[in-house]
């Protein structure tokens, strides 16, 4: 099938013109339609033109603030809407931070990413947060925090300080966002990823599968961040945990070569991006992760914890490395 650019106007982060659109749902949906082999052929191909194919990055992530969050997001157990037996933390001392990124550091992680359960920061709480990037960044290591939405000025403290990534995922098509979360809106999520990137920051977006979604809402989550005028440098596809207590714990587990099928989609519209498979790893087979790195995945969360959910152990990765022959980084 071709792949070829269409143009329409689209949504454009970073100017206030329409600007045209590189794909379409349409054109994501039939390549999720190809032939299973024929998808993983051209995925990899995108892939050897634009990465070593044996390479994967690794970041790790820490919860620097657990719980209590007054978003009613029905994937996550840190919600205060939701009763998950999450005990909630406040945000960790400095040097503990510093202590987590410098183990996880010699463990081989390259990036270190710093995540908050808050609807946004306040400024006295970004304080600490901006002095936590400053210390990691003196380590050498790329730094990554995601805190929520972002006020005025922020996003330039956070760049100001070092910060080299903003996560901040758009979570699912926009036609379901409303069936996910009722406390803000997708367009809340762009206009802090407008000022991230306005900011000069590189921006970390994705989203969640196996939400109970169509085929067809998974193509327009896809096309919609290969729409950005500037694609997400890292874009983190997660497959649904489902934590008892939210409102999604009894969602159908999507298929495996369905997951696959959206990495592979992933690698093919945004071909410069890392495509990292971050949430649900550790319930993944090595067989299935194999063949997420076959379709184009070159970046995972490494590290025993993953905010609040489990990860695969780091020598279960190690492992898993050494038998596909991939080189981390």
């Amino acid at each position: 099938m071709s792949t070829s650019v269409v143009t329409v106007p689209i949504r454009n982060l970073s100017a206030k013109t329409p600007a045209p659109q590189r794909w379409s749902t349409e054109q994501v949906e039939a390549l999720y339609a190809l032939p299973f082999a024929d998808l993983m052929y051209q995925a990899q191909q995108v892939h050897r033109a634009n990465f070593n194919a044996n390479e994967v990055q690794r970041s790790t992530l820490l919860s620097i603030k657990t719980g209590g969050c007054s978003e009613d997001c029905g994937y996550c157990p840190q919600s205060a809407h939701f009763d998950t037996g999450l005990e909630r933390q406040g945000l960790l001392p400095v040097d503990e931070v510093v202590a987590a990124a410098q183990q996880a550091k010699a463990a081989g992680a390259t990036r270190f990413c710093m995540g908050a359960a808050w609807r946004g920061p306040k400024q006295k709480d970004l304080e600490p947060v901006l002095e936590m990037v400053r210390a990691v960044k003196a380590l050498g290591m790329e730094t990554c925090a995601t805190l929520g939405m972002l006020g005025d000025g922020q996003a330039s403290q956070l760049k100001d300080a070092g910060l080299d990534y903003y996560n901040h995922n758009i979570d699912t098509a926009p036609e379901e966002y409303g069936r996910i979360i009722s406390t803000r809106t997708q367009d809340h999520r762009f206009d802090t990823l407008d000022k991230v990137r306005d900011a000069g920051i590189n921006v970390c977006c994705g989203g969640i599968v196996g939400m109970g979604e169509s085929r067809s809402a998974r193509a327009a989550l896809i096309a919609t961040l290969a729409s950005m005028e500037t694609p997400p440098e890292s874009v983190p596809i997660n497959n649904l945990v489902r934590v008892p207590g939210t409102p999604l714990a009894d969602t159908d587990p999507i298929d495996p070569f369905e997951f696959v099928r959206t990495i592979a989609c992933a690698r093919i519209t945004m071909p410069t991006s890392h495509v990292r498979l971050s949430a649900g790893r550790q319930e993944m087979s090595d067989e299935l992760q194999a063949m997420c790195f076959l379709a184009g995945a070159n970046s995972i969360f490494y590290g025993d914890q993953l905010l609040t959910t489990g990860n695969p152990q780091v020598a279960r990765d190690n492992a898993l490395f050494d038998r596909l022959g991939i080189q981390a980084r």
